[in-house]
C-alpha cells in the first residue's frame, strides 16, 4: 500500500509538472510531443486508479465498492500498464530512427501518423482487456469473498491471456527497447560531433530506461508467467499451495509496476536540456500569459543530428 501512495503522490506531481510543456509541443505539431502526451494521459489514468487499490489493500483485500467499480478500476489499471509499455516502445523507436537514419526518416515521420499509432495502441490494448472482463471470475469472487481481480484458481482463458501478456506485453517490448537503445548508443559513441558529456548522458539514459523498465515490470511478469505455468502443470493441491505462497509477493510486484508512472516524465521529459529549462521558466517565473506562451514555445523537431536525442 505504501508503494501505491508514493506512486500516487509523485506520479501526480511529475506528470502535472510536465503537462504544460508537453501541450506546447503538441501546439507546435511535434511528433515526439504526441507520444509524450499520450503517455502522460495513460499514466494519469493509471494513477487515478491507485486510490481505489489503496482503499482495497487497507481493507485487507476486501472490495466494498461494487462490481462495476471493481471492473472499471481493473480495466484502466491493466490497460494503461500495457498502453504505457507500448508507448515507451514508440518513443524509443522514434528516437532510434531519428538518430540512426536522420534523413530517411523524415519521409514518413509525420505528426498525423503519430496520432494514428497512439490511437491504434489504445484501441488494441483496451479491446483485449475488454475481453478479459468477460472471462475473469470477478462476479464469483465479489459474491463470495469480496475480492477484486484476485481470482484463485485462474481460468483457462485468463491463463492463456497471461502468456500473451508476458510475450507481447513485456518480452517483445523489452527486446525493442534494448535494440533501439543499443543502436542509439552505438551511433552516438561513433559520432565526432558529440562531446564526452553528451555521450555519457545518452549512455546513462539508455541503461536507465532498460533498467527501470526491467525493475518495474520484470518481477510482475515473471511471477505472472510462473503462476500461469503452475496452473497448467501442477495438480490442484500443489497449485493452491503455490498460489498461497506467492500471493503477497505477487501483490508487491503489481504495486512495483506502478512506479513506472513516476519515472516516465523524468526519463523522457526532464532528461532534455531544452524542456527542463522551459519547465523551469514556465512554472517558476511569474509572467503574463502572452510572455509565457513565448517562453514555452518549443523547438523540438530534430535536425537530423545524433545529438538531437537529448534536446
Amino acid at each position: 500500500m505504501s508503494i501505491y501512495i508514493i506512486a500516487l503522490v509523485l506520479g501526480l506531481i511529475f506528470n502535472l509538472l510536465t503537462a504544460w510543456p508537453i501541450v506546447q509541443q503538441i501546439r507546435s505539431k511535434n511528433v515526439l510531443g504526441v507520444y509524450l502526451l499520450s503517455l502522460s494521459v495513460s499514466d494519469l489514468l493509471y494513477i487515478l486508479t491507485m486510490p481505489l487499490w489503496i482503499y482495497y489493500y487497507h481493507h485487507d483485500h476486501k472490495w466494498t465498492l461494487g462490481q462495476g467499480m471493481c471492473r472499471l478500476a481493473g480495466f484502466f489499471y491493466y490497460s494503461n500498464m500495457y498502453i504505457s509499455i507500448y508507448l515507451l516502445c514508440c518513443i524509443s523507436v522514434d528516437r532510434c530512427l531519428v538518430v540512426t537514419f536522420p534523413l530517411k526518416v523524415k519521409a514518413f515521420r509525420r505528426y498525423k501518423y503519430a496520432w494514428l499509432i497512439c490511437g491504434l495502441i489504445y484501441i488494441f490494448v483496451m479491446s483485449l482487456h475488454t475481453l478479459v472482463l468477460y472471462t475473469d471470475k470477478v462476479n464469483d469472487l465479489m459474491d463470495s469473498q469480496k475480492h477484486c481481480y484476485e481470482t484463485y484458481p485462474m481460468t483457462e482463458h485468463v491463463a492463456f491471456f497471461n502468456f500473451l501478456r508476458v510475450g507481447i506485453g513485456f518480452l517483445l517490448p523489452l527486446l525493442v527497447l534494448t535494440v533501439c537503445y543499443w543502436q542509439i548508443l552505438s551511433k552516438v559513441q561513433k559520432s565526432t560531433g558529440v562531446d564526452k558529456q553528451g555521450k555519457r548522458k545518452v549512455k546513462l539514459l539508455s541503461v536507465g530506461v532498460i533498467a527501470i523498465f526491467s525493475i518495474c515490470f520484470a518481477p510482475y511478469h515473471i511471477l505472472l508467467l510462473a503462476r500461469s505455468i503452475a496452473f497448467n502443470r501442477m495438480d490442484k493441491k500443489a497449485y493452491c499451495t503455490f498460489e498461497q505462497a506467492q500471493h503477497f509477493n505477487f501483490s508487491c510486484t503489481l504495486a512495483l509496476s506502478s512506479l513506472n508512472s513516476v519515472m516516465d516524465p523524468l526519463l523522457y521529459v526532464l532528461v532534455s536540456n531544452v524542456i527542463r529549462e522551459d519547465i523551469w521558466l514556465c512554472w517558476r517565473n511569474r509572467q503574463t500569459p502572452g510572455e509565457m506562451r513565448s517562453v514555452c514555445h518549443f523547438k523540438m523537431e530534430d535536425q537530423g543530428k545524433p545529438h538531437s536525442f537529448g534536446n
